[in-house]
């Protein structure tokens, strides 16, 4: 299996409770970038990073400086020639720095099963000795409910930031994603879409929908036994609001009021490398924002980061 990438980063959360209303990113977020190359199964370890800043318009005394850390276990396994599978455990370590203080949190997130058959696989060689290779896989998958949300989103004294440092979203989701994957000798440009669909949890607080769509050019270097993979690309996410009981939520002055709501969308460009001996990989990532308008330009990434080592067997 060549490289793989999808990027699943950002949602965007907002409640206003009498209290500072700070958008930031919420708890339940999965990443998905390279995969390990893997005959058989991996199993590995992930360190994701985000950072977000927001100012508020209407008063920039009110503000928030946001960092998320997820410790992931993730593998895969290949369950036949067309079919895989993968699993996600996340370990978060979210901290909130605002105009109410800071907070720590830290605990288990919301562990993720996906599931993709490959749709085509094609192998040939052109002009005699050009190697071109084209895959398209397809799947789904499901986000479990497992990590803490132990807020009461109705409750006045409950601000944003608490939302926003909560493990898991309290709700299972469903996840649509294709890739397709098309690379001539070592050269390989991967394609991927992606749309996570969230649900109402039981406090009827609901994650707003998420589509993401990128494009990423990579080169594979081969030394002997390693081969080093640097890769660049671009990536488009957008986000739609977050609702309480069914209805949309502003930044300022409460719900539906159509101002300052959140979600938006965002342009990243992308940057890393892959270097694979043997059966271990190891691989670093770093995305940085162009263009982006979340939460009426309100709030903003400053970037994010992402590190891995695997072992394949």
């Amino acid at each position: 299996m060549k490289k793989i990438f999808i990027a699943i980063t950002i949602l965007l959360v907002a409640y206003n409770a009498n209290a500072c209303s700070i958008c930031g990113c919420g708890g339940g977020n999965l990443y998905l970038g390279m995969y390990p190359n893997f005959d058989s199964k991996f199993l590995g370890v992930r360190y994701n990073y985000s950072s977000y800043k927001t100012v508020l318009q209407n008063d920039n005394t009110q503000f928030s400086n946001n960092t998320y850390n997820t410790y992931e276990i993730w593998t895969g396994y290949n369950l036949t020639k067309k079919w895989q599978i993968f699993g996600f455990i996340p370990y978060q370590s979210n901290n909130i720095v605002s105009d109410d203080g800071s907070s720590k949190t830290n605990g288990v997130g919301d562990i993720t099963l996906l599931t993709n058959y490959q749709l085509l696989n094609s192998r040939k060689v052109v002009n005699d000795k050009k190697l071109v290779i084209h895959q398209l896989w397809m799947g789904g998958g499901i986000k479990f409910n497992t990590g803490l949300f132990a807020v009461d989103p109705h409750d006045p004294d409950v601000t944003l930031a608490n939302v926003n440092a909560q493990m898991g979203t309290g709700s299972t989701d469903f996840i649509l994603n294709a890739r397709d994957i098309y690379q001539v000798e070592n050269w390989g440009l991967a394609t991927n879409l992606n749309y996570k669909m969230n649900t109402q949890n039981k406090d009827g607080y609901q994650f707003g929908n998420k589509f993401t769509m990128n494009s990423i050019l990579y080169y594979n270097i081969n030394n002997k036994h390693t081969v080093f993979t640097p890769n660049a690309g671009v990536q488009f996410e957008n986000n739609e609001g977050n609702k309480l009981d069914g209805h949309l939520i502003s930044l300022t002055e409460g719900i539906d009021n159509g101002n300052y709501r959140t979600g938006g969308h965002s342009v990243n460009i992308l940057g890393g490398v892959e270097m694979n001996v043997n059966k271990i990989t190891v691989g670093v990532n770093v995305q940085l924002p162009i263009q982006q308008n979340y939460a009426e330009g309100q709030t903003n990434l400053n970037w994010k980061g992402t590190a891995h080592i695997s072992f394949s067997f």
